[in-house]
């Protein structure tokens, strides 16, 4: 099979898992695909968790889960060095921590302190962990997904802007529309009846085997070649520029934005972008791909004044003024 048809795979077998978040899964594997690490943000019991082992599942990799909380410290994430007594002699041998996985899931990062926030950021940027003055290489296919919840204040530890940037895409998660909140009630029924069903009372289906790692590196390899032509490549400059002079833009964006974003929001719109146009099936990428992911790459990258605050302005607002304003030239 090719990495196409085993990558339309997963985002059918993930589908399965979650009803009526298709953009949800769509982010998760352009995440995957482009090589970045995600920040999915949503209320509660709006399946944050699940998409992520939906996707880890229906993988062939190894799955780590870290329940952020007010008292871990950062070798808990890292892992440490143990000091081992034997015959001869003793030494220190480096137990890996769960970030030695290919997929991680830091669930509720807010919840800890920002030292062992900390501790994910060279994991996540330069894909290995220094301890004891020793460097260990993350493996090839490696990913951070960290989840937080919008509404709690209270014994939370809000992200700091620096660690914001590493994040490649910020991803929003909704209530599902009421049709859907139906077929999700019947999802969970029929994953109970079938853990409480005994061997006897049916022959239980085979499941398709995990999509290789292999597919997900061949797709990086297509996507890599995916055409970028110098007319887009000045309108996703122009796209990071404007939040950087927003007063050029109209008096909206000027009152609005107080922070614009990094060179990493313009390497992130090209990946995204990329990836976007070859999950479409497209060796090309067009303003469409662009404006797509637009939101999610921006979203957490913009820094909003306090009179956007004080009107309800969301970061979405905004990226949708700049959408209107900036022209490709």
């Amino acid at each position: 099979m090719s990495a196409r048809s085993d990558i339309d795979a997963l985002i059918e077998r993930m589908g399965e898992a979650i009803i009526g978040q298709r953009d949800v899964i769509e982010r998760l594997v352009i995440g995957l695909l482009a090589n970045g690490n995600l920040l999915v943000e949503g209320l509660p019991g709006l399946a944050k968790t699940r998409a992520i082992k939906a996707l880890a599942k229906n993988l062939q990799c190894d799955f780590s889960r870290i329940q952020f909380t007010p008292d871990l410290l950062p070798s808990d994430v890292t892992g440490t060095e143990v000091y081992y007594q034997k015959e001869g002699g003793s030494e220190f041998k480096f137990e890996p921590g769960p970030i030695f996985a290919n997929i991680v899931l830091a669930d509720e990062i807010n919840r800890a302190p920002a030292k062992v926030q900390a501790a994910l950021l060279e994991a996540m940027e330069e894909r290995q962990v220094t301890v004891a003055g020793t460097t260990h290489p993350m493996e090839p296919l490696f990913m951070v997904m960290a989840t937080q919840n919008p509404v709690e204040q209270e014994g939370t530890y809000p992200l700091p802007e620096a660690q914001m940037d590493r994040f490649l895409m910020h991803v929003n998660i909704t209530y599902p529309p009421v049709e859907d909140e139906v077929l999700v009630i019947r999802l969970v029924r029929g994953e109970e009846a079938a853990a409480s069903a005994t061997p006897d009372d049916n022959v239980k289906a085979e499941k398709p085997a995990p999509i290789s790692q292999s597919s997900v590196f061949e797709a990086r390899r297509e996507i890599v070649a995916i055409h970028v032509s110098d007319a887009m490549e000045r309108y996703m400059a122009d796209l990071v520029n404007a939040t950087r002079i927003p007063e050029a833009f109209g008096d909206d964006l000027k009152r609005w934005i107080e922070i614009g974003a990094s060179p990493r929001a313009s390497l992130a719109l090209d990946k995204c972008a990329r990836t976007h146009a070859w999950l479409k099936g497209r060796d090309y990428v067009d303003p469409q791909d662009v404006r797509a992911i637009a939101p999610d790459v921006f979203r957490h990258r913009l820094g909003l004044t306090y009179e956007a605050q004080g009107e309800g302005v969301s970061p979405d607002q905004v990226v949708a003024e700049i959408l209107a304003q900036v022209a490709l030239a």
